[in-house]
């Protein structure tokens, strides 16, 4: 599709990805990179960045990666998604990494490290995205 990381970010612009902050920083078909700055409402009672936060960061990520892998005039919605959580996101820049494990003509199947400042390894989402065509 040609997207860019420019474009894609713009797309967002009134959505929940917005609401969040996410920055996308690399968008090619092979990679998707985006940011996100840790803020107190993203976080849990404990002050760390809430699962709910860096699910749907990785959701988001994973689904602007299928997008610019699909052919012309597809969408594509999520249809199944895993996260496993490793450590906790504290005040700093995460940063979301979506690659392909599979690019099938009906699914592709994406999976997102998320990680802080330091490399360290907060979560890891495998998400399904059905490819929908008209």
């Amino acid at each position: 599709m040609g997207l860019d990381a420019v474009t894609i970010t713009e797309r967002f612009k009134g959505t929940l990805s917005d609401l969040l902050g996410i920055r996308f920083v690399e968008a090619s078909p092979e990679r998707v990179v985006a940011e996100l700055t840790w803020r107190e409402d993203l976080t849990t009672v404990g002050g760390a960045l809430h699962g709910g936060t860096l699910m749907a960061f990785a959701d988001t990520v994973g689904a602007a990666a299928t997008v610019i892998n699909l052919p012309p005039g597809a969408s594509t919605t999520t249809l199944e998604s895993k996260t496993n959580f490793f450590a906790a996101g504290r005040p700093g820049v995460v940063r979301a990494e979506a690659t392909p494990l599979h690019r099938g003509k009906r699914t592709q199947v994406w999976q997102t490290r998320v990680t802080d400042g330091g490399g360290r390894l907060l979560s890891l989402t495998t998400q399904t995205q059905m490819v929908l065509t008209t």
